[in-house]
């Protein structure tokens, strides 16, 4: 059967308009921010420079991929159409008269439509990831900084501890797919996904325990909140089936925790250890105020200028680990869209067939560009506060 091609103009064109749900969320996010940035704070002084602004926008542009990746792509990323295998970029599918935009790969699949799906996995499991190693981190960083001495010692050595083994060696011994036959990945799963209910539990009975009214409104949706997405991700219980992850995601979320928490740790430790000497930690040890209290309500709210950065380093950082994993097959399933695996089935081709391998390669690229600009722009901010 013979296939058609459509023009490089027409080409553009035509992903140009499959974006146009973007385009449209860009614009009206994007306009609002403008607006109102002075009523933002942090985020509202990104729009004061340049290389915030660019590094918002390439952001939220894989944001809302990730969002409206249904509406984009044509076909379905795990689809096959035997005819389009290997077709260059611009081919027309002869039974729908859709567009393979960027071709087929060699399983006859729409490159075009692979690149937008695998948006979601980067986009929720690397920084759903960096948000718990900052839970962990934050947790244990925090009474080892402010109180120093024997916790500080035995944190501070576990971390160590972790951190003396070459992350790539790590990460192959946690994420091999024997692994899943122990119990390891859901004990540490069980372990780690514990510290954000304690951290809002501490965090807000430690402000509101004096006001009925609030604290066990609050307590009581953390706890049901946070037993919920606990169940659904640690043991697939969930009673909603709305909380969900995958055995090989899961073994890959607990692998960036555990890898990533010492490093937060140490941060976080360090900067304790440099603000509990300023002079409103003083004022409210002379009013009394509990340690924790301190720690969550006087220290942390003052770190979390190079907290927020080291978030957006990291979450570009997992993007990178998750695609280099992806490369080497490990962790995800072997169709899976994610751009490394992308990557992957394409570099076995490139002599004969360039055009599979260049859309993730450029996916992962701007993402992770677009996050170590938000991370220099917030630098910036934080700087100047």
């Amino acid at each position: 059967m013979q296939i058609q091609y459509i023009g490089a103009f027409t080409i553009v064109l035509e992903v140009l308009s499959r974006f146009w749900p973007v385009w449209v969320a860009l614009v009206i996010v994007m306009g609002a921010s403008f607006a109102y940035k002075k009523k933002l704070a942090l985020y509202g002084q990104l729009f004061d420079s340049g290389v915030g602004i660019v590094g918002v926008a390439i952001c939220l542009f894989w944001l809302f991929t990730a969002i409206f990746a249904s509406t984009i792509s044509p076909f379905d990323p795990l689809g096959q159409l035997p005819v389009m295998k290997d077709v260059l970029p611009g081919a027309v599918e002869p039974q729908s008269g859709l567009v393979y935009l960027f071709g087929g790969d060699k399983l006859a699949r729409d490159v075009f439509s692979r690149m937008v799906y695998g948006s979601q996995i980067v986009l929720i499991i690397a920084p759903a990831a960096t948000g718990f190693a900052l839970m962990v981190g934050i947790t244990l960083g925090l009474p080892a900084g402010y109180y120093g001495g024997k916790i500080d010692t035995v944190l501070s050595f576990l971390a160590n501890l972790v951190l003396a083994f070459p992350v790539i060696l790590l990460f192959y011994l946690l994420v091999t797919p024997g692994i899943m036959d122990t119990p390891i990945p859901y004990a540490l799963a069980g372990v780690f996904f514990l510290f954000p209910i304690i951290f809002f539990s501490v965090l807000f009975w430690t402000r509101y325990k004096n006001r009925p009214d609030r604290i066990y409104i609050l307590l009581g949706l953390t706890l049901v909140i946070g037993g919920w997405i606990y169940l659904g991700l640690v043991f697939d219980k969930d009673p909603l089936h709305i909380v969900h992850i995958d055995p090989n995601q899961l073994n890959i979320f607990v692998a960036v925790v555990f890898a990533s928490s010492p490093g937060v740790f140490r941060i976080v430790r360090g900067l304790v250890m440099d603000i509990k000497t300023r002079d409103y930690v003083a004022a409210a040890q002379t009013r009394g105020e509990s340690p924790w209290y301190i720690m969550l309500w006087e220290i942390l709210p003052n770190a979390r200028g190079p907290l927020i950065v080291d978030a957006c380093l990291r979450i570009g950082y997992t993007t990178i680990l998750l695609g280099t994993l992806g490369y080497f097959g490990l962790g995800l399933a072997p169709e899976s869209p994610d751009w490394g695996t992308a990557i992957k089935d394409a570099s076995r081709l490139l002599r004969s067939f360039i055009h599979p391998a260049l859309p993730p390669t450029i996916a992962l690229m701007s993402f992770v560009l677009g996050l170590n600009l938000l991370a220099d722009s917030l630098r910036e901010q934080s700087m100047k506060d």
